[in-house]
């Protein structure tokens, strides 16, 4: 018998009574993606690198499964790790808005401020990561040591200052790269199939790509999920990604 990981409960339709939380302002059903313009800080994975080539080799497993036509999977160009989150269309609040901004500021005016506010910033220390799971919406990441963890802090603690807000989960924050967003629940019964085939796609990588690399940190816009448009880059400093031994 197969034992479930709770992270892949948390996608089954018995444990919902209604639909995702993205779901009709991001995506739609037929899982096209909705304009939902912002601006955040990401590190693009590195293409045309090996572990470029196993990521895209595990996302296409995903795109496989019988339950694919569940999900809204991203381009492959768009596949990056957040360091920190920008504004967002539908997410005019706060704390997810600086405090001394109208909500209703124009999203493009938003970027345009906080390009102003980062043309001086400093590149941090560089960090590697490592992958700890392979999830149905992609992979979830963690600094690879204690000096790593520092450091990614450090970056989100920084971007804080300068954007002007700090997220609940600023200091929780899970790290990952982003394949797909879920449109309708899992079947209960699926589950066993979903967890032998992540279990297998996470042992793949470990196999395949021991190191996975990032671009630098770039300040980007976008007006969905399929693109991210580096505005700003910060340094060219080397980083990598490990899968967890």
């Amino acid at each position: 018998m197969v034992s479930i990981d709770s992270s892949l409960i948390a996608f089954a339709r018995s444990a919902h009574s209604a639909p995702p939380r993205h779901f009709g302002t991001r995506y739609a059903a037929d899982g096209r993606f909705l304009q939902e313009p912002g601006n955040t800080v990401v590190s693009h994975v590195t293409a045309g690198t090996p572990s470029h080539a196993a990521i895209l080799a595990v996302r296409d497993r995903m795109m496989a499964m019988p339950e694919a036509d569940q999900f809204a999977f991203t381009h492959a160009s768009s596949l990056h790790m957040t360091i920190f989150q920008g504004v967002i269309e539908y997410r005019r609040s706060l704390p997810y808005w600086p405090a001394d901004m109208a909500l209703d500021t124009p999203i493009d005016v938003m970027t345009t401020h906080f390009r102003g506010e980062l043309k001086n910033f400093a590149p941090l220390s560089p960090f590697r990561a490592r992958i700890t799971e392979v999830t149905p919406l992609g992979l979830t990441l963690e600094g690879d040591s204690v000096d790593d963890r520092l450091s990614l802090r450090e970056w989100r603690d920084a971007f804080a200052g300068i954007f002007g807000y700090r997220h609940p989960d600023h200091d929780s924050y899970a790290f990952h790269i982003t394949f797909a967003y879920i449109i309708d629940w899992l079947p209960d019964a699926t589950l066993p199939r979903w967890q032998e085939m992540l279990t297998e796609q996470l042992a793949y990588l470990k196999e395949r790509s021991p190191v996975i690399d990032l671009d630098p940190p770039a300040f980007c816009s976008f007006e969905d999920m399929n693109h991210f448009e580096e505005l700003i880059v910060f340094g060219c400093q080397a980083k990598t990604i490990r899968t967890a031994p």
